[in-house]
């Protein structure tokens, strides 16, 4: 074979450069990329248990199973939460804020405040996922709420001997350990690739985990199947987002776009010349990505997945799903308004506005009508994502500190309020029907005032998280010029409190039905979650100063 470089068919002739000239122009060695191992310990920890676990399911017997992925993934969840503190303590997410992988992450305030929350909801949530008690035991053995063999026909024989045996899939836990990984990468994500991938990465085990419902197992696939489509939907908007701004900037990091929109910097590649500062493609592609992060928070009119997910999938992945996929997705969304597109604030402002009024709104107004505790909390989560975009439209430092608050408080009393459902029962499993829980204030009166209290939260009652976080968001919004937003969140808030406190009363003041629900004694798995729950709402409610402070000193992305 001759080569075209020394046949005289070089560049100018045949348009292509040899791939010799071009190494020989860059050099006589590649360099071998650098890579900060300390700043990505906690993504590193949580994947790295998440590989074992699938060892530990692919080679471990099936006894022993259960016990060593709990305890892989709780210190795995735990050593990350702590690399988290000593990044902190030692100012990474201060002072010593840096731009790491390539280019690829950014290790900031945010990034790590939302990383200690992601690891945290991870513990709270292996909890729920561990639950053993609530379930009639099988073959003499205590089962879970996930299915005994998700690859079986739903009754059909292979599910059948399967609940005979006493089977449990165990490979829920390591499916978690790989979301919560996706999770942290996608809040710290600092180009447009990355950010893609991370998305893949918590999404896939996501659509899994709804799957696997062990009761109305036809149900959960169905929610399965309604997410993963609507979910690629949303990937393709994003993806497709990602081509055009690369089109425009002719680079996916984040800096660099965001120094070609305002002008300082343009690319020197010829290639792109002549599509490089088309405002058209940044529009276009601006929008298509903050569409498919929206989609994540369950903004409307990208909300249509929630309501029927959140019913169908297990109620320990409800409540992962509902805390941890709103706090990876908005601070993704963040980073992309806060350090790409500044210099659009007031093209993407008005369209927000737009959408946190329809969301707000929407999920208050429907949630009225809503007849399922699990819908009813679908369309809660719904409005609570408008009040979080309240915060984003601020765009100001109290605005990023206010969501970070907002989205720390919302996660507890959401993983609180589902952890609740799950005790709730009848024969057919999860009684979730709002008339079932008639009178529950007189058969657990305990289990009906916890539930009051996350519902208060929910509400934004005062000496409760949930009117912290409000007061927060408003507080930034209102002086960000979006005074009429507040007002409309109000209002908003007015109508959420009808729906909530109509569950309380329906509780508390209402006969208990002869053929009512039980209350199932859960282990100490979900007592501590739903405890936790009820701990963080009371002290982020009374004494809230101190943790919006913390999130005020991380409120800072670095560029």
């Amino acid at each position: 074979m001759t080569d075209v470089a020394s046949t005289g068919g070089g560049p100018g002739a045949s348009g292509i450069p040899s791939l010799w000239t071009v190494a020989a122009e860059a050099g006589d060695k590649l360099q071998a990329p650098s890579i900060e191992y300390g700043k990505l310990s906690p993504v590193l920890i949580v994947l790295g248990a998440a590989a074992l676990g699938v060892l530990i399911d692919a080679f471990a017997p099936r006894k022993v199973r259960y016990s060593a992925q709990l305890f892989v993934t709780l210190a795995g969840l735990a050593a990350a939460f702590a690399a988290v503190i000593g990044l902190a303590a030692s100012g990474v997410g201060t002072t010593k804020a840096q731009i790491a992988g390539m280019g690829a992450l950014a290790i900031d305030g945010p990034t790590l405040f939302l990383q200690g929350t992601l690891l945290l909801v991870g513990i709270v949530g292996a909890f729920t996922f561990a639950e053993r008690r609530l379930e009639p035991a099988a073959n003499g053995s205590r089962v879970d709420s996930f299915a005994a063999q998700p690859a079986a026909v739903p009754g059909g024989e292979g599910e059948q001997q399967a609940v005979k045996a006493g089977w449990t899939t165990t490979e829920v836990f390591p499916l978690l350990m790989f979301a919560v990984g996706g999770m942290l990468l996608f809040p710290a994500a600092n180009d447009l690739l990355t950010l893609f991938i991370a998305l893949e990465v918590f999404s896939l085990p996501l659509y899994l985990l709804c799957a696997l419902a062990r009761r109305r197992r036809l149900l959960s696939q169905e929610a399965a199947v309604k997410y993963f489509l609507l979910g690629a939907f949303s990937s393709a908007f994003l993806l497709f987002g990602t081509a055009l701004l690369y089109g425009y900037a002719g680079t996916v990091n984040y800096s660099a776009i965001a120094r070609v929109v305002s002008g300082a910097d343009a690319t020197s590649d010829p290639v792109l010349a002549d599509t490089t500062g088309n405002d058209a493609l940044l529009l276009i592609g601006g929008a298509l990505v903050v569409m498919g992060l929206l989609f994540k928070v369950g903004a409307v009119p990208f909300h249509m997945w929630t309501p029927d997910v959140y019913q169908g999938a297990p109620t320990p992945v409800t409540g992962f799903m509902a805390a941890a996929t709103k706090v990876a997705a908005f601070g993704a969304l963040l980073r992309l308004l806060y350090v790409v597109l500044p210099g659009l604030r007031w093209d993407w402002r008005p369209v927000m506005w737009g959408v946190a009024i329809l969301t707000m709104l929407g999920g208050a107004v429907v949630a009225i009508t809503q007849t399922d505790i699990k819908r009813l909390l679908a369309y809660s989560s719904i409005a609570h994502a408008g009040f979080l975009l309240a915060g984003v439209i601020a765009t100001s430092e109290d605005g990023i500190s206010s969501v970070l608050f907002y989205l720390g408080a919302y996660s507890f009393v959401t993983l609180g309020a589902f952890a609740v459902v799950t005790l709730v029962r009848d024969a057919g499993g999860e009684a979730t029907h709002l008339s079932k829980w008639a009178g529950l204030g007189r058969r657990s009166p305990l289990l009906a005032a916890v539930f009051a209290v996350f519902l208060l939260a929910f509400a934004g009652i005062p000496l409760t998280s949930g009117f912290a976080g409000k007061f927060a968001v408003f507080k930034a919004a209102a002086e960000g010029g979006a005074g009429a937003l507040v007002v409309v969140g109000v209002i908003a808030s007015a109508i959420a409190a009808f729906f909530y406190l109509r569950v309380i009363v329906l509780m508390f003041f209402s006969e208990p039905q002869a053929d009512g629900p039980s209350v199932a004694v859960p282990s100490v798995m979900t007592t501590s979650a739903i405890a936790l729950g009820v701990a963080v709402t009371v002290v982020l409610g009374v004494a809230p100063q101190y943790f919006l402070d913390l999130a005020g000193q991380a409120g800072v992305f670095v560029r």
